[in-house]
């Protein structure tokens, strides 16, 4: 557990209010260790590379910067971490980092703008100094972050990445008062740039029942149950308060869903591999219903019902390989899946002719002995006739 003294840290006037901005001492060496963590996580494989979506969530991040925030103050960069857990979180040097997860969970423009402007309000308003200013015991943050990548995997490892800087910006977060201030600061980002203000809750609505159908229980900020409603009660009262009855905002569904359309696949196989197949099958129909004739996409679909593997989900992931290859017969990936269905159905000529398929088409394929040891036993077991 992060403890947090009792007593507020004294104020710092927020970057852009003044005519220069220079950091202070302790805050200097924030922003020295923010890098070096920011570095760690570069070289570390999780940062997922899109530049046609990086390129568009910078394009929405510069239209939120304050106009009194310059460059030479603190330069804002967006990156993505290719993680299904649900998670976006701040260096106090302007870096903001999103996981695919919470992305994949966005229906719009304006939901990535509620998130950004939130994020970016912890930069401007320099939380992570005022954070460490009172935070006891910093190493219990690491301590913390260990615990909390261990039911993760892969997934949960780039907590330990982070070091503290990033680990109380991606876990703890930050006080109460400083996380409404987000909300509220963030809000307002949004609007001036000219998005609707109603889509702030509805993000987190949405998390909020994924969190609550799949019982997702995660380590990060954005996948904490009681931060979410939170965040919910925070934006749903700042709504009401502010910003009754504004309802001519913008939101570009249609240009935020052609933009994220990529990652929706990629982020529902990093799903699937912790056994979320809910989450994942609602992001490949949604892929699907863009792309109805996307053999990637009926494949992926299959990969959802064969791994789920309930009633009928075998039947069903059959279907969605034969739609695979009726729409693309040279893509090698559904005939190797299911040569091996039919192998474990004990379809033994269908399964050789699969898989036989499969080796033509990817004869370099680094699962090839894999392959080649069931057409050996396919063999065996039908005394080399098929």
């Amino acid at each position: 557990m992060i403890c947090v003294a009792s007593c507020a840290p004294a104020p710092l006037v927020p970057i852009g209010q003044q005519h220069s901005f220079n950091a202070e001492k302790d805050e200097k060496r924030l922003w020295n260790r923010s890098e070096e963590e920011q570095a760690r996580l570069g070289a570390s494989g999780h940062i997922y590379e899109d530049p046609d979506l990086a390129a568009y969530v910078n394009e929405v991040a510069r239209k939120l910067v304050p106009e009194r925030v310059q460059d030479d103050m603190v330069r804002f960069k967006i990156k993505m971490v290719k993680n299904p857990l649900l998670n976006a979180f701040a260096y106090p040097n302007g870096a903001i980092y999103i996981h695919t997860g919470i992305l994949t969970r966005m229906e719009n423009e304006a939901q990535l703008a509620a998130l950004l402007g939130h994020e970016m309000t912890h930069v401007t308003h320099r939380h992570a100094v005022l954070g460490f200013r009172n935070l006891q015991k910093k190493t219990a943050i690491m301590a913390t972050l260990q615990v909390a990548a261990i039911p993760f995997g892969v997934y949960g490892s780039v907590a330990t990445l982070l070091g503290t800087v990033g680990g109380m910006a991606a876990i703890s977060g930050y006080s109460q008062e400083m996380e409404s201030e987000a909300d509220r600061v963030g809000m307002a980002m949004m609007v001036k740039a000219g998005y609707d203000p109603s889509e702030a809750p509805r993000l987190f609505e949405h998390i909020k029942r994924d969190i609550e159908e799949y019982k997702i229980k995660e380590p990060f900020f954005f996948g904490s149950h009681p931060k979410i409603n939170d965040r919910i009660e925070s934006f749903s009262h700042i709504l009401e308060s502010e910003y009754s009855g504004q309802k001519n905002g913008k939101d570009e569904v249609e240009r935020f869903a052609e933009k994220v359309q990529p990652l929706l696949l990629d982020n529902a196989f990093m799903d699937m591999s912790l056994g979320r197949y809910g989450p994942a099958q609602r992001a490949v129909e949604r892929f699907l219903r863009r792309e109805p004739r996307s053999a990637r996409g009926h494949f992926a679909l299959g990969e959802v019902f064969r791994q789920n593997n309930g009633a009928g989900d075998m039947d069903r992931a059959e279907q969605e390989y034969k739609l695979a290859l009726e729409y693309s017969p040279s893509y090698p990936e559904p005939y190797r899946t299911l040569g091996i269905l039919y192998y474990k159905q004990s379809r033994w000529k269908e399964s050789e002719r699969m898989l036989d398929k499969y080796l033509s088409l990817a004869p370099s394929a680094p699962d090839k002995g894999y392959v080649e040891q069931y057409l050996e036993e396919i063999k065996a077991k039908t005394g080399g006739g098929g």
